[in-house]
């Protein structure tokens, strides 16, 4: 993973980058991360480039959510959309976390506390309760840190490296 700069930033949000990097190296198997704020806008992710050029080595086809963090955004908040809807109409409570498992890959989306969504894109082969573990770790580390005073600060540090990568 490349790591996004983190200069500038709070010691919360320097964290949370922290711990999203650890998921995704740590974690075999994991191909991209995105957390999305509760109205669906991409606040932190992976970098997937290095995950697709790794994949390219080794001969593999498939390329993922087009390779874009902000598409995971998007399937990761439709799904969660999707599946609190389906909670609701079934009066069964609140959604802890949808796995897909298809031909050639995972995804899994988990709930962090204040709505925000936890989204990985795991290989086919990787092992979905490890993966499904450490996402847990994720959100029990993170959920409590992720304050509107820091998803405001994590869009903005987004905003500033895309503008600063379309120079």
């Amino acid at each position: 993973m490349t790591a996004p700069s983190t200069f500038g930033l709070s010691s919360e949000a320097r964290n949370l980058h922290w711990l999203l990097t650890n998921l995704v190296e740590e974690v075999p198997g994991i191909l991209s991360v995105a957390v999305v704020s509760s109205d669906g806008l991409l606040l932190l992710s992976s970098d997937p480039g290095q995950q697709n050029a790794a994949r390219q080595a080794q001969g593999e086809r498939r390329t993922g959510p087009r390779g874009s963090a902000a598409d995971l955004a998007t399937i990761v908040s439709g799904i969660g959309s999707l599946t609190v809807g389906a909670a609701r109409l079934m009066d069964y409570g609140g959604v802890k976390h949808t796995m897909v498992a298809m031909d050639e890959g995972s995804l899994f989306v988990m709930s962090i506390s204040d709505g925000s969504l936890l989204g990985v894109h795991g290989s086919a082969d990787c092992d979905m309760s490890v993966v499904a573990y450490h996402m847990a770790l994720f959100v029990g580390r993170a959920g409590h840190v992720l304050t509107p005073e820091l998803r405001s600060e994590l869009r903005k540090s987004l905003e500033s490296e895309s503008m600063g990568s379309t120079r």
